[in-house]
């Protein structure tokens, strides 16, 4: 199942809508042929977690994702014991008159009674092979870094209680990054990295043309030539590809055929996220903007 070239690693992310650029279709290809983890760093919107979707997708597998967040440990993350289940398995053997204090504590670290997270769904031997999405990774405290250093260098986790359980099949690791907080070396140097960046005009229309294929042709350049122009403006928040599929997806449904300043304004919000910066581009600068992509686009 994996391709055996970056043309055909290309091929099936587009097969699943997904129009990556040369480099970042040769790292994910390295990813897959060295059984390496991906870390892929960028602005939020730019199309990091919709890679790990499409592998999925693309390679017929489970997609197991942790999204991270502040305070995320490792009972969250990948394992922790039924502690209910093992006292109520205690109290019937108590009943039963079980005489063996040692084998009893043993009986109870077993197996049926450990609770799969999503590191450990990963690689259960006993589950399909899947696709592990560790989205976010810089949302999480430093010291939770720590936990995923067994899993990204070995694909096993070790349950102290237990033992170690290694995958049967090397899950595809995905590990994404807004770049809110630097990540550690350690996990790093266990990676490929990748930075996602915007794409340029003529893939981001590409991408427009797969996402909302109903876009008239000329609408979808003056979308694509303003959206271009606001990212080079100073703004808190700036659009990511996500934004302006839902934008053009929107003036779309107002049948729009071309860019016009009132209803750029009308529709801000769908592309900018902080109030400040629509204040900034609402008006003149956006009016000026939306000259700017009309004869882009011409």
């Amino acid at each position: 199942m994996i391709p055996e070239s970056v043309r055909e690693t290309a091929a099936l992310l587009a097969a699943q809508d997904y129009l990556a650029d040369r480099a970042l279709a040769t790292t994910v290809h390295l990813a897959l042929r060295m059984h390496r983890p991906l870390f892929l760093e960028g602005e939020p919107g730019t199309g990091k977690t919709e890679i790990a979707k499409v592998l999925a997708a693309g390679l017929d597998r489970r997609l197991v994702r942790l999204q991270c967040y502040d305070g995320l440990d490792l009972a969250a993350a990948a394992y922790e014991w039924n502690h209910a289940r093992q006292l109520m398995a205690i109290r019937l053997a108590e009943a039963a008159g079980e005489p063996d204090r040692a084998r009893l504590e043993s009986d109870i670290y077993t197996r049926p009674f450990l609770q799969e997270r999503p590191l450990l769904s990963a690689i259960d031997p006993d589950q399909p092979p899947a696709v592990l999405l560790i989205d976010e990774l810089d949302r999480a405290d430093e010291p939770f870094e720590a936990f995923l250093l067994e899993l990204l260098a070995d694909f096993q986790i070790t349950v102290p209680e237990f033992g170690t359980l290694r995958a049967r099949i090397p899950p595809v690791v995905v590990l994404t990054s807004n770049r809110t907080r630097e990540v550690h070396d350690a996990i790093r140097r266990r990676c490929l990295y990748h930075w996602v960046d915007y794409p340029d005009a003529a893939r981001e229309r590409a991408i427009l043309a797969r996402k909302a294929p109903g876009l008239p042709e000329r609408l979808s350049a003056e979308v694509v030539a303003f959206v271009q122009r606001l990212r080079r403006e100073d703004l808190f928040k700036l659009p990511g590809v996500a934004e302006t599929i839902d934008w053009a997806g929107a003036l779309n449904a107002l049948d729009q055929q071309e860019l016009d300043p009132a209803t750029v304004d009308e529709t801000l919000g769908i592309l900018l996220k902080y109030q400040d910066d629509i204040a900034k581009i609402r008006g003149a600068e956006a009016a000026r903007i939306v000259a700017e992509a009309r004869a882009a686009a011409a």
